[in-house]
């Protein structure tokens, strides 16, 4: 059905412009962002990228094609960093027309809208917003509105609002997932109902959910069977009443790795209301799990029923696939492993095949990259055939060929993600894209089309729609969708490229260089050496990634990005190398590399900082006890006592396996000989520390230890606690303090430039600016 969509005010958000504001804020961040001696200011009107613009950067998502692939929905997160909240609206594309076809259909200032969906015919569609949310507290409901224009209009109003919904595959239901915490059961709506109402705008009262559920512990996963006569559902096995009892009545200890109950796997006859539990094992908890296409089997995974292999970040590793006939209810275990992590449960199109990703190495626990696993469903008893074992990268189950030839999957390159082709007989990898560029391509299950989400170095989170997998790597044949911060096109950006070098063993290892604005050859600038995360990430060329890298060049720094031993995307050996020698490889890359920019002649080498968080932050603690050939160094969130740190994190095994994979409690040698506690007494560069205070991932005692030993041995040092439970910064606030702090500790001990930080420099940006509300670019 073609629908012609009525023009509506342009913009992309109430604040979208507030980065051209000439007033207070700006000036503030100026404050710490003015280019020292020898940057070259921006010309041709352009103007560097500031923290207060990565705090207004707006955040698209949620891309929802309409059933024929004619229009996409989408939602754009406005954040407002002083109020530290954001507000997201709704928005409508032409796939064929693209950009210049964008209209945005929600303009509640105070209020949320998210989840798109479509109904059946595509002519109007629902979404969720708290925009009557009441004193109650009664949450997001769902609201319908037509492709053609038109106010929402409110279809639910649950007492617990509404926490998950989908269309039946018939399109005659509309089935809602609500209900108090631990309790959530599913509801039906009518939508033939909703459909008249929602189309001639009569009155929706009397459609209301009808309750499908009434089981004795809260609905988890559902999906509904591919014809839509059943739904399967997992549910604990009881609900708690006691904790939450005892939860009320105030007392709120917090339990490690407290018991609770089992989960299991359910059908529910939509004809009749029963239920029925199809999975009843004692020595299995039912987590994840997924329906083939002609609905006769489900695959699903079961976890471990051992009270400290459940309930923790690393309980993955303590489940199987296991493989369930409906019609019959014989269950099959696939895999009977240990701490081997199976994920990505997928059928092939035509339902004759079980596909998942593993490691290479099944037997135990490994960082072997991962394989896609392959058997018939009705090989009962067969062997699994491995897939892309000759890949030196991860395989994955993005999606089928129609025809079950080919499953397509996103995976890094050195220094970008691309599209890559698995060929199901052979098993062989070919690469498909080949852009300078972060990108992930995804088939949208119901219309078919193909979404390319990316980024590049000038070029914010986005989404393109490729023609077909014949043109996917023609990148002029896409058509662009979203533009959600047009306003990067008036920032001055330093060019960002691989950049390359040998370390210490012959063994090459790249990274991502950033310039800085106005680079001119000849001219020796300040480095920053930014270390990423994982340490089994890397830093690819995206967006300003690098902690605000593109801020720091437009300041007149020039950014390192090294993807060290232990990062991805070099083959696995380059992931794996730093096992049982933790630092020594990685360090001696982050160095090699430094120096291969000293000697191309674009780093001064007696003006450099670096600085990380988490595997970041370890390898700058590393640093900080090796050499003092850095003038600064900021460590956010990392370890300096690989033996406290064993038992404070959240996870163990990984860090185990990287420290040598002996036991600690055997073998306290190897721990501390790799922390860099114990080379303490060599540290002599003034050091930053930023950690969150309740940080479950790497615990801000090791942050602590770091700073008491500094303190102690004479050596500037700054501790920051941010309030919060998380492993990164949870409030925009104190984000924009660590971004501004840290960049005034680099510019005062690398540059000998200012204040090493002063409050002034952030309690300005809170002033409101004294020009106009800004205006609103489309």
């Amino acid at each position: 059905m073609s629908v012609t969509i009525p023009p509506v005010s342009s913009g992309l958000s109430r604040r979208l412009g507030s980065v051209l504001r000439g007033g207070a804020p700006l000036l503030a961040a100026a404050l710490v962002l003015i280019p020292g001696a020898g940057a070259a200011q921006p010309s041709d009107g352009l103007r560097p990228m500031t923290f207060l613009d990565m705090q207004e950067f707006n955040g698209p998502g949620s891309w929802t094609p309409s059933p024929d692939g004619t229009w996409m929905l989408y939602t754009v997160r406005d954040p407002d960093w002083q109020e530290d909240r954001s507000q997201t609206d709704l928005y409508l594309v032409s796939v064929d027309r693209g950009l210049d076809s964008t209209r945005r259909l929600t303009f509640t200032a105070e209020a949320d809208e998210g989840s798109p969906a479509w109904a059946p015919d595509g002519s109007w569609f629902v979404f969720t917003s708290n925009r009557d949310d009441g004193a109650d507290g009664d949450g997001r409901q769902l609201y319908a509105m037509r492709l053609d224009g038109g106010e929402a209009r409110r279809i639910t109003d649950l007492a617990h609002g509404v926490q998950g919904f989908e269309f039946s595959p018939d399109g005659s239901r509309l089935v809602i997932r609500s209900g108090d915490d631990d309790m959530q059961q599913l509801h039906a709506l009518d939508v033939a109902a909703l459909a008249r109402g929602v189309q001639d705008g009569s009155s929706l009262e009397s459609v209301t959910p009808a309750a499908l559920t009434d089981e004795p512990a809260g609905i988890d996963a559902w999906e509904f069977s591919p014809d839509g006569t059943h739904i399967w559902f997992t549910r604990a096995e009881e609900m708690q009443a006691d904790e939450k009892a005892r939860r009320k009545a105030g007392f709120t200890v917090d339990i490690q790795n407290a018991v609770t109950p089992l989960s299991n796997l359910h059908e529910l006859t939509l004809a009749t209301g029963a239920v029925r539990a199809l999975t009843s094992d004692p020595e299995v908890s039912v987590d994840n799990f997924e329906p083939s296409p002609d609905g006769r089997w489900i695959a699903f995974q079961g976890g471990s029923t051992e009270r400290y292999e459940r309930n923790i970040t690393g309980a993955g590793l303590y489940r199987d696939v296991f493989l369930m006939e409906v019609a019959t209810g014989q269950v099959e275990r696939i895999t009977d492993n240990h701490e081997v992590g199976e994920g990505g449960l997928s059928f092939s199109p035509d339902s004759r095949w079980l596909a998942f990703s593993a490691p290479d190495d099944m037997t135990g626990y490994s960082m072997t990259e991962n394989r896609v696993y392959l058997r018939a469903v009705d090989d009962r008893g067969g062997a699994l055939r491995k897939l892309g074992g000759d890949f030196d990268g991860s395989v994955s189950v993005g999606f089928w060929s129609d025809d079950a030839s080919t499953i397509w999957f996103n995976t890094g390159v050195k220094v970008t993600t691309q599209l890559h082709a698995l060929d199901v007989a052979t098993g062989a990898v070919r690469q498909v894209t080949d852009e300078r560029a972060a990108l992930g391509v995804s088939r949208d299950d119901d219309s078919g089309l193909l979404l390319v989400s990316y980024q590049d170095p000038t070029t914010p989170a986005t989404v393109f729609v490729a023609p077909s997998l014949e043109r996917v790597a023609d990148r002029a044949s896409w058509v662009q969708l979203v533009d959600a911060n047009p306003q990067v096109r008036s920032m001055a950006l330093g060019r960002e490229v691989e950049v390359e070098w040998t370390s210490t063993d012959g063994k090459r290892v790249g990274g991502v260089l950033v310039y800085p604005v106005g680079y001119e050859e000849g001219t020796r600038y300040p480095l920053i050496v930014a270390i990423h995360g994982g340490p089994a990430s890397a830093d690819v060329l995206r967006f300003n990634g690098g902690y605000g890298a593109q801020v720091y060049a437009g300041a007149g720094y020039a950014v390192l990005k090294p993807n060290y031993r232990g990062s991805r995307n070099y083959g696995n050996a380059h992931r794996t190398d730093i096992v049982g020698d933790y630092f020594t490889l990685g360090y001696d890359d982050i160095m090699t590399g430094v120096d291969h920019l000293i000697d191309e002649g674009i780093v001064d080498p007696d003006r450099m900082g670096v600085l990380g968080w988490s595997a970041g932050g370890h390898w700058s603690n590393w640093i900080l006890t090796q050499t003092d050939r850095f003038k600064a160094i900021s460590s956010g969130a990392g370890t300096m006592n690989w033996i406290s740190m064993y038992a404070q994190s959240d996870v163990q095994r990984n860090r185990q396996f990287y420290v040598g994979d002996g036991f600690l409690y055997e073998d306290f040698d190897t721990y501390w000989d790799q922390s860099p506690l114990k080379y303490i007494t060599n540290a002599s560069t003034p050091t930053m520390i930023h950690v969150v205070e309740g940080d479950p991932r790497v615990p801000s005692p090791q942050s602590k230890e770091l700073y008491m030993a500094l303190k102690k041995l004479g050596v500037p040092t700054e501790l920051f606690l941010y309030p919060g439970r998380s492993h990164g910064i949870p409030d925009a606030r104190n984000r924009l303090v660590k971004s501004v702090s840290e960049m005034a500790w680099m510019d005062h001990y690398v540059r000998g430039m200012g204040p090493t930080f002063d409050w002034e420099m952030v309690l300005k940006t809170l002033e409101e600016a004294e020009t106009p509300e800004p205006r609103v670019i489309s």
